[in-house]
């Protein structure tokens, strides 16, 4: 019986051997297979439309077409937002800092207020700012009506103050009809508040080429393109720059990797950002995160106004925010994709 035992043994051993052999080389085929997709799918998920993929690809989502709105306020709130009775001396309006056919800011290292004062920081833009968690640089404003309090009293700005304002516009009979026909306590502050920060929810700014190819146009962004796109991801720009507007919805220091003011030179208290808002020493140097909406036209770039153009823009961050120096095609494709950000403006583009 040992001997049969035997036998069988050494008959079925090699063929266990082989069906195991089976097995595992089935297995390493699969997992071969599994493999050289996952790789295919990484090389060719930017050269799809990102409608076509999986959504923990996305980063961020296109700009919607439409808003609901209060379309009589808006029209109030426009017709504010360009009134220079809002300063001291009748010079200057919100339109004469944030140039709604320019990007929706005034393209100067610093804007100019009443007497031609120079301000603290480059003024930022306007165009979906609805989207901002919070307003200004330093983000000490929680909404938009609380954002209309800064500039109308701020003294380097339009230097006034509401009791003059009030007395300016409730000489106007055109104001006094519309403010009472849609609130019903007629012209007061908050209602002037209300109706410009309405009007400045509406300024959206949809269907760039970058929207139009997160929509599924697969032609709305080139090779060259879409390569920046997926660089700004892999190098973590979008880490802070995500989102519906791209950015807008976040603090960060700036300088993470580096001293940026110490490289930079003449500090001011405008530098401290955040700081200067809750006195928290872990808040100095941060910044609301800008949006990059519209980017190419809102030169110079960041809260200082330092950078000039987008290719600067984008060294300064990759040196300071990533600790990278980055190679010039990189920095080029990057700038490319940037580029694509520009949308519409009253269905025109900007």
């Amino acid at each position: 019986m040992n001997k049969l035992n035997s036998e069988i043994a050494r008959w079925i051993k090699p063929k266990l051997l082989a069906l195991l052999g089976i097995i595992l080389l089935l297995i390493w085929l699969g997992w071969s297979l599994v493999s050289a997709e996952q790789k295919q799918t990484s090389r060719d998920q930017f050269l799809s439309p990102l409608a076509q993929l999986e959504p923990s690809f996305e980063v961020t989502q296109p700009l919607p077409q439409l808003l609901r709105v209060e379309n009589n306020k808006v029209e109030l709130g426009a017709r504010l937002f360009s009134d220079v009775r809002l300063s001291l001396d009748d010079s200057i309006s919100c339109a004469s800092c944030h140039v709604l056919s320019a990007g929706g800011t005034d393209n100067r290292y610093r804007s100019i207020g009443v007497n031609g004062q120079v301000g603290r920081v480059n003024a930022p833009t306007v165009l979906n700012s609805g989207f901002n968690f919070v307003q200004f640089w330093d983000g000490r404003a929680a909404s938009l009506e609380e954002q209309v309090e800064g500039p109308v009293n701020h003294p380097k700005e339009m230097a006034s103050n509401w009791p003059l304002v009030l007395s300016k516009l409730e000489k106007d009979a055109g104001y006094i009809s519309q403010f009472n026909r849609l609130y019903a306590e007629g012209i007061t502050v908050p209602n002037i508040k209300h109706a410009i920060a309405s009007f400045e929810r509406s300024l959206i700014t949809p269907n760039s080429r970058f929207d139009k190819f997160l929509r599924g146009e697969a032609t709305a962004l080139n090779a060259h393109e879409i390569r920046g796109y997926e660089l700004f991801q892999s190098y973590g720009c979008a880490s802070c720059h995500q989102g519906v507007n791209l950015g807008g919805n976040m603090y960060e220091k700036m300088g993470l990797m580096g001293d940026y003011f110490a490289d930079r030179g003449n500090l001011t208290d405008a530098d401290n950002g955040r700081f200067n808002v809750n006195h928290n020493p872990d808040s100095l140097y941060e910044f609301r995160v800008p949006s990059l909406r519209n980017v190419a036209l809102t030169a110079p770039y960041f809260h200082d106004g330092n950078a000039t153009t987008l290719e600067q823009a984008v060294t300064i961050m990759a040196k300071y925010q990533l600790g990278r120096a980055m190679p010039a095609d990189d920095l080029d494709d990057i700038a490319a994709f940037l580029r694509t950000l520009t949308g519409e403006f009253e269905g025109k583009p900007l």
